[in-house]
């Protein structure tokens, strides 16, 4: 299983509904928001990409080239991550704003731009506000290997019902006046919407044959199995054997907690075992958006997420969720080598170790922080994504990994084995 990267932005804009930037020009449109390029159109589909577990589009903003988004069903925005990105659309300011997510830093800031047209496939919107950060805090292309320019995705759910066929890297739109449940979708669960997000409360988690019912966001932005807020006033604790480990990043910097084992999750009668979930530290996580709110207890992430065929039905408040049966049988694997690795470069296919756990197979084989990776088992890196080189590191425990690396310009070669680490 290749590495999770957590993309955490919750409750994260603290601005003006887009229709009060937009009231004055939406007379030149009075299809405001998503809806299909055709008059009479009521379906669509395009393809996505998955990325470290995260689902991202090709889209288009006014007349610029293609640019690559994440999809989040939390993000009421569009948000463009990547600032240098932005200049070369010429993007024409209104306002400030300050912006609040998961992190262990303090508030970003970023810039207002209004009036633009998006497209994706055979679906646009007019009069959107586009959010520019100031900085590229989330480094995305870095960790995902491939330009990432934005994040976007609620205004989408929340227009059609939206199927995510993760088998065929598919998204397929309907309009929500036609759709129709039929059995052979699926299992349907009831969600409710809260402050723009999906929950669900149909996922329950059971731990010496006790039940415990949670509350969870359903986080198309995230790459992880299951976030969970665990403390000792919570009915989650933390599991007896858990790991150290960076969760990945959020809006407000690095968010760090421990990774363990849920022994067991229920979905009515479907049941799922040894799930890897993340437990964020309260000063990254839980302190700003404490459990209390909205009675939740943490989200579901892609690495979960991709071994269904999910639907997405925002108006009528459910979604459908139908197993991929070769998938079902995946076990849920965290990396075994103890590498962070990043993309760099024009192309991002130059990687670099960012982070080694100490007493771990990489680390004991004399990988640093800093050493680029050329070849991994025989294999150019330069023909590998970033998501290839993490299934190599988390394959199977026992496997030999190879490497050949380059360290202040002097070639090395070293190996080590795969060790399950939690």
């Amino acid at each position: 299983m290749e590495k999770l990267y957590k993309l955490c932005i919750i409750a994260l804009l603290l601005i003006t509904s887009p229709l009060a930037f937009a009231q004055k020009d939406r007379k030149k449109d009075t299809r405001y928001g998503y809806h299909f390029k055709g008059k009479n159109q009521k379906f669509a589909r395009f393809p996505f990409d998955l990325h470290a577990n995260l689902i991202v589009l090709k889209a288009t903003l006014d007349d610029s080239d293609t640019l690559r988004f994440i999809l989040d069903t939390g993000v009421t925005s569009t948000i463009i991550t990547d600032p240098q990105r932005a200049k070369s659309l010429d993007l024409k300011y209104i306002r400030r704003v300050k912006l609040t997510g998961a992190g262990e830093g303090g508030d970003l800031s970023a810039s207002v731009s209004v009036g633009h047209r998006i497209q994706i496939g055979d679906i646009v919107a007019s009069q959107q506000n586009i959010v520019v950060l100031d900085e590229d805090v989330l480094k995305l292309s870095e960790f995902l290997g491939v330009p990432i320019h934005g994040i976007f995705g609620h205004d989408i759910f929340s227009n059609f019902v939206v199927t995510i066929n993760f088998e065929e890297k598919m998204l397929y739109l309907t309009d929500p006046n036609k759709f129709r449940y039929k059995k052979s979708l699926g299992t349907i669960y009831p969600i409710v919407l809260t402050q723009s997000k999906p929950y669900t409360d149909a996922i329950a988690m059971v731990s010496n044959n006790k039940e415990i019912p949670m509350r969870l966001v359903i986080d198309t932005g995230a790459g992880h199995a299951l976030l969970l807020s665990a403390s000792e006033k919570e009915p989650i604790q933390l599991p007896q054997k858990v790991m150290r480990a960076n969760l990945g990043r959020g809006l407000n910097g690095e968010i760090n907690g421990h990774i363990g084992r849920v022994d067991k999750i229920r979905m009515g009668t479907l049941e799922m075992q040894d799930i890897l979930a993340s437990f964020p530290d309260s000063l990254s996580f839980s302190m700003k958006f404490p459990p209390s709110n909205e009675g939740r207890q943490g989200s579901i992430g892609c690495e979960l997420l991709r071994r269904f065929t999910v639907t997405l039905n925002y108006r009528d408040g459910y979604m459908i969720m139908k197993p991929i049966k070769n998938r079902m049988k995946e076990s849920f694997e965290h990396d075994m080598s103890g590498l962070d690795v990043r993309a760099r470069g024009d192309h991002f296919n130059e990687y670099y170790i960012s982070r080694v756990l100490e007493q771990s197979p990489a680390y004991e084989a004399g990988l640093r922080e800093g050493d680029e990776l050329i070849f991994v088992n025989n294999q150019n890196v330069k023909n590998l994504a970033i998501s290839e080189i993490y299934k190599i590191l988390s394959r199977k425990e026992g496997k030999d990994v190879e490497l050949f690396i380059r360290r202040k310009g002097e070639l090395k070669f070293t190996s080590f084995k795969l060790k399950r680490m939690i």
